[in-house]
């Protein structure tokens, strides 16, 4: 019996260190899972990016969309992580934060962040992001993102880092 009680009591323990693995700091706070995403796809040359961190950030039926002035296309989390997998990222990408507006309420949030983003080939772009996210089982799922790039015709306002 006594044997019985102290394996009951090591995978309890277990169960709860795996627990708190699961649950980054950073995904506690706004700030924190944007960045964190940030950081995962930003990648040097030759790495593989880690999808699994990267699918970790999202809600499971998160939506992704791409538009501009001329349409909008949309991937699930899946056809997103996908993307990330091409080869494309494997020779380096970076993107960062230039300015961000966070709007708030009872557990729901709204972010604008402006970005700068570099290639391997050293194009480089600025553009923006809108992230919805929810706070639920005690972390922040970011729950769609969908983004645009500036282009000549449409700067990227100033309330939101522009020129």
């Amino acid at each position: 019996m006594k044997h019985v009680i102290c394996l009951v009591l090591f995978l309890a323990a277990s169960n709860s260190a795996l627990a708190q693995e699961k649950t980054k700091p950073s995904l506690n706070s706004i700030d924190g899972i944007i960045n964190e995403l940030l950081d995962q796809i930003t990648i040097e040359q030759g790495e593989k990016m880690d999808t699994a961190a990267v699918r970790n950030l999202f809600h499971p039926s998160a939506i992704f969309t791409v538009a501009d002035s001329s349409g909008a296309e949309t991937a699930s989390l899946d056809d997103f992580l996908t993307l990330l997998k091409d080869p494309y990222y494997e020779e380096g990408y970076l993107e960062e934060e230039i300015h961000k507006v966070v709007d708030e309420y009872n557990g729901i949030a709204q972010v604008f962040q402006t970005f700068y983003g570099k290639d391997s080939e050293g194009e480089e772009e600025k553009g923006m992001n809108s992230y919805q996210l929810a706070y639920y089982s005690n972390r922040w799922w970011i729950v769609s993102l969908l983004w645009t790039v500036e282009s000549n015709g449409s700067k990227i306002p100033a309330k939101y880092g522009g020129e």
